[in-house]
């Protein structure tokens, strides 16, 4: 993976200087070539259309845009960037915080305290594993679904699919 982050481009969106500073030296140390730091996010959207990153790290909570709404803005962008992996970092991952991520579209959940562990693990998913990208009515954003049934055995998956279906 080292070989291929000098060309990334990374954009960090935290109100905490003390934070972009340990993600910025993890994700430099890392081989990272080009970060880019916003403290807000709309500051990260003008960074967003000017730099035009590969990925974004956006904390949860910030004056003037927090994170959830950074991600809904990000993912109504006509443009390749709307499917750009942004994992959100934040210190409060309580069941509620993580869904309405979820529902906003995000990549990856990276909690606080970090470590270069997690930040960089997070990055490795993001970018060699990315999820497909799923549109419906109330929804755009990464494919939910993370775990893979051994037990499947066809297209249909959900357990209300198997009741009252014949296949032809």
């Amino acid at each position: 993976m080292a070989a291929g982050l000098g060309a990334l481009r990374i954009l960090v969106i935290d109100d905490n200087a003390q934070m972009r500073t340990i993600l910025g030296t993890v994700l430099s140390a890392a081989g990272v070539g080009h970060l880019h730091y916003a403290p807000d996010g709309r500051s990260g959207l003008t960074a967003l259309v000017q730099i035009q990153p590969d990925l974004c790290f956006v904390d949860y909570e910030m004056p003037v845009m927090n994170g959830l709404d950074f991600i809904s803005n990000v993912r109504a962008i006509a443009s390749p960037l709307s499917v750009m992996p942004i994992i959100m970092l934040t210190g409060h991952a309580d069941e509620p915080r993580l869904r309405a991520a979820r529902d906003r579209g995000v990549s990856e959940f990276l909690c606080k305290p970090v470590s270069a562990k997690t930040i960089l693990s997070r990055l490795q998913v993001a970018i060699l594993h990315p999820r497909e990208f799923i549109r419906s009515t109330t929804y755009f954003g990464p494919d939910r679904r993370r775990r893979t049934q051994s037990d499947h055995h066809g297209p249909r998956r959900r357990k209300s699919d198997h009741t009252a279906v014949v296949e032809l």
